[in-house]
């Protein structure tokens, strides 16, 4: 997978011009990532039918999805590594901090939580909602990027992502990671998150996750710590 999305082949050539040809897919393309919106199919919209026509959607359970993961892997790669996006401080803090995120060939996954805690809170804290939740998830994908690029690989999992939650599966050396990305909306809501992430680890056979949440309360205590829900332990970040 790794090589077939190095390549520069006709498939992805294609693939990537049409987005610049067709704008209005590229902004349906670009909420499918980084939103995590559902957007039911309609075979009567134009853009959809376009989207669906060049393979980059399919349709399950009523809702467009990217077809397959080596097509959304190679257009998170695309949006996140444009130029804008490298020259963006979010993405140079990453770069800049890559080497300590990484001990003995693993990925410390708390300490990059910890460091874009301090990172996001430091360039982004005073951003209203709207703004947060529409980019948060894209700029913790901005910070991991570098860190995990040409070693490792990340996706979203189909299944989870909404407006509310998404899953995102790490793979590093052969190891996997899984975080949720999650909107803040009180404690009972987090509490149900935390027992729908030991649900979900159990189906990857792991004993570790991670939690990022975006808070938009005001008396707010960001940071990170580690809590025990249904025998698993989980890694609980707060902006």
């Amino acid at each position: 997978m790794k090589i077939i999305l190095e390549e520069k082949n006709p498939l992805f050539e294609s693939l990537m011009n049409k987005l610049y040809d067709f704008p209005a897919m590229n902004e349906m393309i670009s909420r499918l990532l980084f939103q995590g919106q559902g957007i039911p199919y309609n075979p009567d919209d134009r853009i959809m039918k376009d989207a669906m026509m060049f393979g980059f959607v399919k349709v399950k359970d009523s809702l467009v999805q990217i077809a397959n993961r080596i097509f959304e892997t190679r257009l998170y790669n695309k949006f996140l590594l444009r130029e804008k996006e490298q020259n963006s401080k979010i993405f140079e803090t990453g770069s800049r901090m890559k080497d300590q995120f990484v001990t003995d060939g693993y990925l410390n996954v708390r300490r990059i939580l910890e460091k874009f805690v301090d990172t996001f809170d430091f360039l982004y804290g005073d951003s209203g909602e709207t703004f947060v939740e529409e980019d948060g998830r894209r700029y913790f994908l901005l910070f991991l990027k570098p860190i995990i690029n040409g070693e490792g690989n990340c996706y979203v999992e189909a299944e989870t992502r909404n407006r509310e939650r998404m899953d995102l599966v790490i793979d590093y050396h052969g190891q996997q990671y899984v975080c949720e990305l999650k909107i803040w909306h009180g404690n009972a809501y987090n509490e149900r998150g935390e027992k729908q992430l030991s649900d979900y680890l159990d189906y990857f056979h792991l004993e570790k996750g991670y939690m990022l949440s975006f808070n938009f309360n005001k008396k707010k205590k960001i940071g990170v710590e580690e809590i025990s829900v249904g025998g698993k332990t989980l890694v609980e970040a707060v902006v």
